[in-house]
């Protein structure tokens, strides 16, 4: 390391008042670089990309132990290996992924390791899969790690599980945005709602996750695809990644009815609320699926008719990390995007320093930005 020390974000206290740029929630701290232990690599970070899902813990929607290093989407160069990780070498791309897996699990030995037992406790704790946290201030004051990740440092220690290597051409402004964005988007489109072809699909919000799902859905033969979101330039954007209409929340239940005529066959809520998910409920033909990708308020509830399932044969499916795995899933979701046909640049929204985390909170809030990506080291 040329460096005992590292720049890193750090989330102190959750639920300040909003503008960001104001109350400043997250701090830029200098903490020391940590060592891999067995089964663990470093990473030096490249790029990491602002997510609802670092907002939600910043406005206190979901509770994490504080304070925390946040940050879960990224990429980056493995620099270190930790005993007992002889499959990577130093210099090796990788894509960061928030969910690492033990193998062990019922989860994990039923194939579904976005859902691992042992992996979620450790992300609930704050710790690594095979450890205690080892972010630390330079005090000796215990870090929390983000989802594993805690992406939005100069380096990152994760698990091995962590990350999926990819090929060294693959620029980083685009790698970022599959270890998150990709697999839970393009994710809950093939792998829970198993879209087929000739099928009809709706996606009720258009942010990075949103639209990875619309480009998912265009990829299927045959397939109609709606899109929806309250503001206009996204709708255009959607039209722009694969989606054959777009429109307001409003126009919904009207674009359905025409081009989908009874009901689509799937519906993708990426907006995280549930007044949309009891909406795309009702927008449902018969034996039509509601996949559900967005992450509510804890406190919100759904009320909706329930003999539309047995009656009508709807089906209502969570998706976490759009039921993907990982090591199967980017390599194939990268070969989409190398043929043109997943064209995610369209996501990437700018670049910034990291300086400018907490004025792109705002922006985020605002539907400003899809992916804002962020450089973690300067010349």
């Amino acid at each position: 390391m040329t460096s005992a020390t590292m720049l890193s974000t750090i989330l102190r206290h959750a639920g300040s008042t909003r503008p960001y740029a104001d109350s400043r929630p997250l701090t830029l701290e200098q903490t020391p670089v940590p060592t891999p232990r067995a089964g663990e690599v470093l990473v030096r970070i490249e790029r990491a990309s602002l997510c609802h899902s670092d907002l939600s813990v910043i406005d206190g929607s979901r509770i994490r132990p504080l304070p925390m290093a946040l940050g879960h989407e990224a990429a980056g160069i493995v620099t270190e290996l930790g005993d007992g990780v002889d499959d990577l070498a130093v210099g090796d791309r990788v894509v960061l992924v928030f969910v690492p897996s033990c193998g062990d699990c019922r989860a994990c030995l039923a194939g579904r390791p976005a859902l691992c037992h042992r992996g979620a406790e450790a992300n609930g704790t704050g710790d690594l899969l095979h450890g205690p946290a080892v972010l630390a201030s330079p005090t000796g004051e215990r870090i929390n790690h983000h989802l594993g990740v805690s992406a939005f440092s100069q380096y990152a220690v994760v698990a091995r599980e962590s990350v999926v290597v990819i090929d060294q051409d693959v620029p980083f402004d685009v790698a970022a945005m599959f270890g998150c964005a990709a697999l839970t988007g393009i994710g809950a489109v093939l792998n829970t709602g198993a879209l087929a072809p000739g099928q009809s699909v709706i996606v009720f919000g258009l942010g990075a996750v949103g639209l990875m799902a619309v480009m998912a859905a265009a990829q299927v033969t045959g397939t109609t695809v709606i899109a929806i979101d309250p503001l206009p330039e996204k709708q255009a954007l959607a039209l722009r990644c694969g989606a054959h209409h777009a429109g307001s929340p409003d126009q919904a239940a009207e674009l359905v009815l025409q081009h989908a005529g009874d009901g689509v066959d799937l519906a993708i809520e990426a907006v995280g609320s549930a007044r949309v998910m009891e909406a795309s409920l009702a927008l449902l033909t018969r034996g039509g699926a509601l996949v559900s990708v967005g992450l509510p308020h804890p406190e919100q509830t759904i009320t909706t008719p329930a003999l539309q399932f047995a009656g009508l044969g709807r089906r209502l499916l969570g998706s976490y990390m759009g039921d993907s795995v990982p090591s199967r899933d980017i390599p194939r979701y990268l070969q989409l995007w190398r043929d043109g046909r997943l064209p995610v640049e369209l996501l990437h929204t700018d670049t910034r320093p990291l300086t400018d985390l907490n004025e792109s909170l705002d922006a985020l809030v605002a539907g400003e930005v899809v992916r804002r990506l962020f450089v973690m080291h300067t010349s």
